[in-house]
């Protein structure tokens, strides 16, 4: 009955395509918003994501890296102490004003100040140590190219961010911000170019001996009351409190969740539609097996395993469409990404639909009745 299952799709298939079609659509559509909301809510986490250090070191309940405050500067001894700690260096951020060179608006800039030295372990991960030594140079700053048609420049020209004049001296890539530009600079210049100044850094990151030890040397940094207040994470623990703050405490994940909702019972109720149709088109078929013995059971089973391979060719053709789309975005510097668990997420998700749809078209196996091949 399996064999039978895959023969009468070989053998049908143009009355099985629409629905491999509309399950494929529905995989692309998942696929894709999954890609996105990763891509979106992750670059909330660039800054850790894209720097060696292993410890990060904040103001108490800081729940994203762009709400920090600053905490003592003090602290950077403390760190020091632990034996356990190899590198500790601060990291300032700043929200500034962009203005450029035609000065005909403002934009939001997030000013993120780092050691511009060969060793630094901020954005370590982004920038290329030729980039990162140009940033040395007094009011020296380097932006992602997808900002630059935003921020109307181009190398080696200036702009003023909260009035204080800045020369782009790089421009890198994989530094794309939600709801902003970042803009990345040395920690004199962040100084500099900071309204509000405060008396330390915002954090304090650190690289430890064994950065497997993260988790527990973090916990044994945290909350010394003679240093003022502050806490400490492990860099994973961080960037994962930061995508989580994005997509469920702001709401935005309330939106991107019930999307996700609808499209899967659109795609259920499309593809079960033109299964039951499938069904219902090779009724007399089924009703011929009935007659010869074939219990109905064995024919749900038959209706069950070309919904499975339904889904699985739809999954397929999602899949190798939806990597090629995702290749093309990345080109355009759209911010998409894909790990092994959002993969499997979508599989199931695609799966389930082929599922339900095939429970859905069993239904029609109540005209199986031998009796109607008298008719």
């Amino acid at each position: 009955m399996v064999a039978l299952a895959r023969k009468t799709l070989i053998y049908e298939w143009r009355r099985f395509l629409p629905a491999m079609l509309a399950v494929g659509f529905a995989g692309l559509l998942q696929l894709l918003q999954i890609a996105l909301v990763l891509g979106i809510f992750g670059s909330t986490s660039l800054y850790i994501t894209g720097s060696a250090a292993d410890v990060w070191v904040g103001y108490p309940g800081t729940q994203s890296v762009g709400l920090g405050r600053s905490i003592d500067a003090d602290v950077e001894s403390r760190l020091l102490m632990d034996p356990a700690v190899l590198r500790v260096e601060p990291y300032l951020w700043v929200d500034g004003d962009w203005r450029g060179p035609s000065e005909t608006g403002g934009v939001s800039v997030f000013i993120s100040g780092i050691d511009p030295g060969a060793r630094g372990l901020m954005f370590s991960k982004v920038l290329s140590p030729a980039l990162r030594a140009r940033l040395a140079e007094p009011d020296a700053i380097v932006v992602d190219r997808s900002a630059l048609d935003q921020l109307g420049v181009g190398i080696g020209q200036t702009a003023t961010i909260n009035g204080q004049q800045v020369r782009v001296v790089g421009i890198s890539s994989g530094l794309r911000a939600l709801g902003g530009v970042n803009v990345l600079c040395s920690l004199d210049t962040a100084r500099r170019l900071d309204s509000a100044p405060a008396d330390g850094p915002t954090y304090l990151v650190a690289s430890l001996r064994d950065p497997r030890q993260a988790d527990a040397v973090a916990a044994r940094l945290r909350g010394d009351p003679s240093f003022g207040p502050y806490t400490t994470w492990s860099a994973s623990d961080f960037a994962h409190r930061s995508v989580m703050y994005w997509l469920f405490d702001t709401g935005a994940g309330a939106g991107v969740l019930f999307l996700a909702g609808i499209v899967f019972l659109v795609g259920a109720a499309i593809t079960s539609q033109t299964l039951i149709a499938a069904v219902n088109g090779s009724v007399r078929e089924y009703a011929t097996l009935n007659a010869l013995g074939v219990g109905v059971a064995a024919l749900r089973r038959v209706v069950l395993e070309q919904a499975f391979w339904v889904g699985a060719l739809g999954l397929l053709g999602a899949s190798v469409l939806g990597l090629l789309l995702m290749m093309l975005a990345r080109s355009q510097d759209v911010p998409v990404v894909l790990n092994v668990p959002a993969a499997l997420a979508c599989i199931v998700l695609v799966m389930g639909l082929a599922a339900v749809s095939g429970l859905a078209a069993m239904r029609s196996l109540r005209r199986a009745d031998p009796a109607t091949l008298l008719r």
